[in-house]
């Protein structure tokens, strides 16, 4: 074979194997992402894919006549109010352009996540929205970015969906909300009720979605004046569960007189979890603490009392990350925000005139 005919070959497997100096199992291993692998080995491997473009071009260009018409929505479950609804929007709007839509879940684990984007390349994907927020690293930027240039170059599009962008130089289209200005007229709904010791409660530090939150927490209370209490931020988990855990461990500490008149709770979840904490310590909402949540899922309104809560147009958000990835036109590092608004129900009143317990 002359070297000219071997130029024109696309490169195997066998040849990333070859340059890495490991087996064709291990390469697969690393690129499906399934399978522990040494660093070392992943490094090398890495390494010998960007080196021969090996995915660009034999899959990818490859893939690029078999265009599959698919839409794919990945999120972290399907069990939860915020990423079902966000699925039933993209559902919604792939079915209406004839497009098929998958869905696949991470569990919120990163490495699932890339595995699942680089299979979803593999199989000619038109579209994939990445919906959630994820762990803010440098690393999980480095690795992600390098898919959304790779499903460009088969002329899919990557669009994330209430999460941050990947900086100018990754073609990934950003739709989200305005999570941090929710979170800023929630708590200053509280404020301008009289509450000045407003407990945070809910999300992972790191996480972005909570970041943006408390982010807001904290320019809502600078900005009436208050205090923002590093000992009223309560991070750590998501859920009901979570929320009545360190809810109830606190009024415990404190011998059951809160040291908060207010609750801002990460989601309606966590607020479930919140509501029940101060019902069996024997305090009424919104008389004794009030509380109030976000996202605005179906049941706030059907608790007792009724939950003000920020509302973010979940279906909305998925519908809109459809159109955009399939919409030639859109620029491929654009970004489109939607609104949110504060809903008000039943569960906050003026703070009470009892001055908060002191902690210890």
């Amino acid at each position: 074979m002359t070297s000219t005919g071997r130029r024109d070959q696309k490169p195997t497997i066998r040849d990333v194997a070859h340059r890495a100096q490991v087996s064709v199992a291990t390469v697969s291993r690393v690129l499906a992402g399934n399978y522990p692998t040494s660093a070392a080995s992943q490094a090398r491997v890495r390494k010998a894919v960007a080196d021969l473009d090996y995915v660009a071009n034999a899959h990818a260009r490859a893939l690029s006549s078999r265009r599959s018409n698919t839409v794919a929505i990945v999120l972290a479950n399907v069990t939860t109010p915020f990423y079902a609804a966000v699925a039933q929007g993209a559902q919604d709007e792939a079915a209406r352009q004839g497009r098929l839509c998958l869905i696949g879940t991470t569990g919120g684990d990163a490495a699932r996540e890339l595995a699942t984007i680089e299979l979803l390349r593999e199989q000619g994907a038109e579209t994939v929205v990445l919906v959630g927020g994820f762990h803010r690293t440098p690393e999980h930027y480095e690795r992600l970015a390098p898919y959304a240039t790779s499903l460009a170059a088969v002329g899919s599009r990557l669009v994330l969906c209430a999460r941050p962008g990947l900086g100018p130089d990754a073609p990934a289209h950003v739709v989200t909300y305005d999570n941090e200005h929710g979170a800023f007229a929630a708590v200053s709904h509280l404020l301008s009720y009289g509450h000045r010791r407003v407990l945070l409660v809910g999300g992972r530090e790191g996480w972005t979605t909570s970041d943006d939150r408390v982010a807001g927490w904290r320019r809502a209370l600078g900005a009436h004046g208050a205090q923002a209490d590093p000992g009223l931020l309560v991070l750590g988990e998501f859920g009901d569960a979570f929320g009545y855990r360190r809810v109830s461990e606190r009024l415990a500490q404190t011998g059951g007189e809160p040291d908060f008149t207010a609750v801002f709770a990460y989601d309606d979840h966590v607020a479930l979890g919140v509501l029940r904490a101060l019902r069996e310590a024997g305090l009424r909402v919104p008389h004794d603490v009030s509380v109030v949540g976000y996202d605005d899922v179906p049941l706030a309104a059907h608790l007792a009392p009724a939950l003000t809560t920020v509302s973010v147009p979940m279906e909305e958000l998925g519908r809109t990350a459809v159109r955009v990835g399939l919409d030639p036109g859109a620029s491929p590092t654009g970004s489109v925000v939607l609104g949110t608004h504060l809903v008000l129900r039943d569960s906050v009143e003026h703070a009470a005139t009892r001055r908060p317990a002191a902690r210890e």
